[in-house]
Formats: structure tokens, sequence, C-alpha cells
């Protein structure tokens, strides 16, 4: 066997030694996991390799916003998934204090809990957002991915890879028995982390940096119910001196399981030397943030992390692909960060499913940097935004200039002061409190993405200027390019979402009742491509009705128009209503999203 890397012929391993298969993806985080699920879904051969012997052995990521939770609705493991979470109902009342058994400075209701923004919530999507620790979902992934076909390699190091024109030959070790390998695939995905080894072999271009400030996590045992029962959330911020996250200026309490398991993050000066912190020195840290001198507490562990503010302006070299933390890093504020790692991998398997079944012409995989390079800059910028915007609370305090625990203390008392100072004080303190919506409420930010690519098809409209702030509003459009809304249809014995009309393994046509022609031009299409192509008809008398008329408010079409659902549920291209010859106009647009050069 000869492979060429450069233009040079070299002679690889004996075939017997070497290991095929379509995609090798390196990590099984959230981005490498979902990425092996996604692919298996669809019939794709796949190899995981990690170099570790289980999943994630710390909690990290934990709040999985709506998109992410749709997402796992058309893999059939939502309920899996809210098994093993805390619901929607109990994660918001953020609290920001001086300990949490000590005086509150005020709360925040979170992730669209406040009665003003939960209709927002439940009107974009048929799912609601949760909290689960990365150690609780990672299983879940990497357990749906491998029963559907993944092979799933534990304590398999990645080394290094060469790419020629047929494929990738990815040299790894087997860590038990010091044995290297080869994996021969046609795709490789990095999804192996904020120090990606693969991004750095393929010299993915970052703007921004990496370690600006350093945090310590600390995650123990203890029962505090009677003190966080009554106002239920996963984030308690508290102020007081000796705080400081990631030059943030305040320490975190958060919850992972209700009310006993919690992690605590501490910030440290990254530019000396790492803290080493006892099991003592972590419990005293426990018991001055929690306010109870003596609580009973257990460490279970400590870990260090450095806040980065880094994103890749491309996230692919050839055959290779990078995903999740490898092409966006920042810091975990507005709970971004595997979400954003998951819809990465949705937004590109299917993609190479389709050019690997021949129904796609290679420029489509272009267009997962096209799509997603966007929005991994736009939520480095958002988490660390976020993050510097507590600056105005602790400006509203006064405390940004306090020069010692005793001031600290006074200036934090003094927005009780019966004075106009007290009055302005306490103000500023409201403003800003408000400001941090845009870390806590970001709705349009988790549901707003909206790409431009040669995967997506105008229709001769421009976008439609938001009515409502874009990062915290979501505003549903079936303009080309966003996400498919949602709205609930059925009939008298079923109620489904708009996004469980249209399967990850197709693209799907949404019609009304006198638009009934499209779905002949959807057979038809689908026959000429090779692809499939479902076509619904929403009306009475049809499989599916508009149950509260919410869809004719939404389509953006007349009823005889339609909508081309991707297989990620984004709007590739719609049709306002019926044309001459509808078979031409859907079959254009179909062919022009996969790159199908000869189309005819």
């Amino acid at each position: 066997m000869v492979i060429f890397n450069d233009g040079v012929a070299e002679t690889a391993l004996p075939d017997s030694s070497v290991v095929y298969t379509d995609v090798l993806i390196v990590g099984s985080g959230p981005a490498g996991s979902s990425a092996a699920l996604f692919l298996s879904e669809l019939g794709v051969p796949n190899i995981m390799i990690t170099k570790y012997r289980w999943t994630a052995n710390t909690p990290r990521a934990h709040i999985t916003n709506q998109r992410t939770m749709e997402i796992f609705r058309d893999m059939g493991i939502e309920e899996q998934v809210l098994a093993d979470a805390t619901p929607h109902a109990m994660i918001g009342d953020t609290v920001f204090c001086t300990s949490i058994a000590g005086e509150e400075i005020g709360r925040i209701l979170s992730w669209g809990t406040h009665p003003a923004r939960h209709a927002d919530y439940e009107l974009a999507s048929p799912s609601l957002n949760c909290d689960i620790p990365q150690t609780y979902l990672e299983p879940i992934l990497v357990k749906n991915a491998t029963v559907r076909g993944t092979q799933t390699q534990f304590s398999t190091e990645y080394l290094s890879h060469r790419q020629d024109p047929e494929g990738v030959s990815v040299r790894v070790l087997n860590r038990l028995t010091g044995t290297e390998y080869t994996i021969r695939a046609k795709y490789l995905i990095g999804a192996d982390g904020a120090r990606s080894k693969v991004a750095a072999d393929i010299g993915l271009p970052y703007e921004g940096q990496m370690d600006i400030a350093g945090s310590m996590n600390i995650t123990f045992k203890a029962d505090i119910a009677a003190l966080v029962g009554h106002r239920p959330s996963v984030l308690y911020w508290v102020l007081q001196p000796g705080s400081n996250i990631g030059g943030i200026g305040a320490g975190l309490v958060r919850m992972v399981r209700p009310w006993n398991e919690w992690l605590i993050v501490w910030g440290f000066d990254i530019n000396d030397e790492p803290p080493a912190v006892t099991d003592e020195a972590a419990a005293q840290i426990v018991r001055n943030l929690i306010g109870v001198p003596d609580l009973e507490v257990e460490i279970t562990g400590t870990s260090l992390w450095g806040n980065n503010e880094q994103y890749a302006t491309r996230l692919q070299s050839g055959r290779v692909f990078c995903a999740g933390d490898a092409v966006h890093k920042h810091p975990p504020s507005n709970g971004l960060g595997s979400n954003t790692s998951i819809q990465d991998s949705y937004n590109l398997a299917w993609k190479i499913a389709a050019v690997l079944t021949g129904q796609a012409g290679e420029a489509l995989l272009e267009t997962y940097t096209a799509e997603r390079a966007p929005v991994a800059k736009q939520i480095v910028t958002r988490a660390n935004q976020s993050g510097r915007e507590f600056g105005q609370l602790f400006a509203a305090l006064g405390i940004d200039k306090a020069e010692s625990a005793e001031q600290m203390h006074a200036l934090i008392e003094s927005r009780k002061d019966t004075t106009a100072e007290g009055a302005a004080k306490r103000q500023a303190i409201q403003a800003a409190m408000e400001i941090k919506n845009y870390e806590f409420n970001a709705h349009g930010v988790e549901l707003g993405q909206h790409y431009n690519s040669s995967a997506i098809v105008g229709d001769g409209t421009t976008r439609p200027v938001p009515a409502r702030d874009p990062e915290l509003y979501y505003e549903a459009s079936t303009h080309p390019g966003g996400r498919l809304p949602h709205a609930w249809v059925g009939d008298s014995s079923r109620k489904l979402s708009t996004h469980d009309l249209a399967p990850y393994g197709q693209f799907t046509l949404i019609t009304g009742t006198t638009g009934q022609d499209w779905t002949t031009a959807a057979h038809k299409v689908s026959d000429r491509l090779g692809v499939t192509v479902g076509a619904v008809v929403i009306g009475p008398g049809q499989d599916v009705t508009d149950l509260y008329f919410d869809w004719a408010k939404l389509r953006g079409v007349t009823e005889d128009g339609a909508i081309l659902v991707r297989p990620d549920k984004h709007v590739g291209w719609r049709a306002d209503r019926l044309p001459a010859d509808p078979e031409g106009a859907l079959y254009q647009a179909v062919a022009t999203i996969l790159n199908r050069e000869n189309h005819q």
C-alpha cells in the first residue's frame, strides 16, 4: 500500500497492521462523543479514541441549553439526559451574597425562569434547558454512540497524522500495551480540547490569548439544603475578601447535585506558581464561602485551569476538522462551552455523511468553517464580556477600590445607608444586576445562530432586523440560514414539534394545504439526486395540522410556499409561493446546498 504526503510516495505499514474506518474522532468529550453519536446515527463507520481510561472525572460543563436539548431530542436521548439532570425549574435563582448563610445582595432569575422570560423559552423550543454535569452527560453520549456503531477505544492516544488525496493516516498509541499502530480514515475530527494536538498539527489560525487568568475547582460534598432549598439554583456568587475568580473578584459555589454535591471556583494569580491546596485549606475555603464555620465537609478533588479568550478563524485543513474547545476557548460564563461543542459536531457530521455517500460534493465540507467559525468568535467574545461585566457590580458596591477586608465589608454594608449616597448606590447595584441578564438570560445567543455559506440559498429577501436585543431575545424566522422555528403541530392523537417533522438523516420540505404540488416535486428531486427529501404538508386533513395556528404566524411564506430544512434543522432555502416549476426550483436549491456541480 502506498500513500502520498505532499506529493512524496511513502510505503505504509502492511495492510494487516492498519485499522480502517471512515471517520476517526480524537477525544470523547462533548464534541467528540456527540460527533460519534451523530455519525453512527447516520450509518457512518467511525472510531473514537481518547487517551483517558474513561469519561470526564470532574463536573466541568453543566448548563445544557435548549438548542442542545433539541439535538438530544432528535437523537432520541432527551429523556435519558433529563433522567440524570436537574430540571429547568430548579436551576434559576442565581444568588449574589456575602456568603451562602450570610446576607444577600440580590438575585437574578436565570436561564428563562423569570415569569417575564419563561414564555420566550416555552414558545421557542419543544425542549427546556436543564443542568447536567459533564460527568453524567459524557457517559450517555459515549454509550449511545457505541451502541449505534462507534468503535470506542479508551487509553488510546493520538500521536500524529499525515494527509493524502485519499485519506488520513493517524498514528496512535495503546497506552496499556505501549503499542503504536495506524488508523486509516477518510476524515479526522480533532475534538481533543483547548490544547488540541490535532489543531496544532494542522496549524489552525487563532485570534486571542490563552491563560489570561487562573482558576481552581474544589469539588466537595456537604448537605446545605437548609440554606439553598428555598432558592434553588445552579450558581451562588459570593463577594467576600479573598474571593477572586480569574479577575472576576467573586467566589462561585456551583451546585453539582441538589443539595449535597458542590463545586467551588476560586481564582489565583496565573503569573505566580500554581497553588497547592491541601484538603484542610480547601475545606476552609468552603466554610468561608458557605458561611458556616463548623460545616461538615468532604473534599472530593481539586483541579486548576486557565481562563482563555481565543477562537480559531478556520476550523479545518483538507480532510482534518476540529471541533469544541479546540476551536473556541473561553471561561464558563453563559454556559456556552459544551453546547457550542455539540452544535459544532451536529453541523459537521451530516456534511461528512453526505460527502461519503456521494450525495454532496466535497466543497460542502468547506461550509463547516464558514458557518461555525463566526459562532466560535461570538461565544468567546460573549463569555469573556460577561465575566468583565461583573466589574459594574463591584464598582456599584465600591469594592473595586477596597484595600482591606474591613473596607470591603464597610462598602458592602453602606448599601443600606438611609442617605442620598445610599440611595444612589442601591440604584447603581440594580442597574449592574440588570446587565448580568446578558450572561444568565442570553436567549438570542443560545438560539439565534444564523449561517451564511454556500450551503444556504438565499431567497432574495434581507434578514429581518431584530425588534428586540438580539443577544437577550431569540426571534423566530424562516429566513434562510436561521434555525427552523418551533411550533406545535399534530392531530387529535399526537402532538409534535415542527422539529420532529425534520429528522437528522434527510432534507425536509414543509408546505401548506395549497402547496401539495411540492410533495410531488420532493419525490422527483429525491430520485434525481439520490438524496432523501421528505415532504410535510401542514393543514386540516393532512398528516399534521397547525394545532394552535402558530405555524401560520411563523412560516414566513404563503400557504403554497415551501421551506427547505437541512438535516441540522437550519433553513437551507424557501419559496414564498408555488412557482410554475416547483421541481426545478427545489432541485436547484438542494443541488446548490450539496455542491452538486454537474446537476441538470
